[in-house]
């Protein structure tokens, strides 16, 4: 393993990532956060600030990669094998669900910032880059308009669920669960109706379809 100060800015932007959340929690996504973890890594803060020269949207981004990498580290072939593809998307989504919910007040903060007109491109970006990451560890090998459907909507049930958790005081997330299970199942229901009014068998009814027809639930 390479010594903290011995690293480049990029591996250094790395390992910093999983400690800013912790610190961001209470100092924001400031450069205090990043002094805070730098401190914790044990290399210089100056130092810590030119691996994030981006500023706070660039510390957010190195944590939401981070939590790419556990997702795809999460959803391993063997624990794929032989679940249905609805149970194939919870796992996906409910993966980053769990990354992320230990550290729900640097979440907080890190959609406030995201929100800001100068970085709501830079937060679209990263919300597709996460569903693109869960439907390659998937397995996906979809072309065409279904590579982008799918990832669309799952950009929409991923941001939809992160907005629950924000909201679910319960320590073992049983509304968050609740909240994604009704999504999923809603749509199966809608799609099972649909292939039963168009027996068409070109639209038949296909599990890897079911996501592009999902919607926000009901206000």
């Amino acid at each position: 393993m390479i010594a903290p100060l011995e690293m480049t800015l990029d591996e250094l932007r790395v390992a910093l990532a999983p400690l800013l959340p912790g610190n961001a929690a209470f100092d924001g996504w400031t450069p205090l956060a990043l002094d805070a973890a730098a401190a914790e890594l044990g290399v210089p803060a100056d130092r810590a600030r030119l691996a994030f020269a981006d500023g706070p949207a660039g510390m957010i981004d190195a944590w939401f990669a981070h939590v790419d990498s556990r997702t795809t580290a999460a959803l391993t072939p063997e624990r794929l094998a032989g679940r249905r593809i609805r149970e194939r998307v919870r796992m996906a989504v409910w993966a980053r669900i769990e990354a992320v919910a230990p550290h729900r007040e640097a979440l907080r903060r890190a959609l406030a910032v995201l929100a800001l007109p100068t970085n709501a491109a830079h937060g679209a970006r990263l919300g597709w880059r996460a569903a693109d990451t869960m439907w390659r560890a998937l397995g996906d090998r979809s072309v065409d308009f279904a590579w982008y459907s799918k990832r669309f909507t799952l950009t929409a049930v991923y941001a939809s669920t992160i907005l629950a958790l924000l909201d679910d005081e319960d320590p073992d997330l049983a509304a968050t669960r609740a909240f994604l299970d009704r999504r999923i199942e809603g749509v199966m229901r809608f799609e099972t109706l649909k292939a039963r009014l168009k027996p068409d068998p070109e639209r038949r009814f296909s599990p890897l379809r079911f996501l592009g027809r999902l919607r926000y639930p009901p206000a």
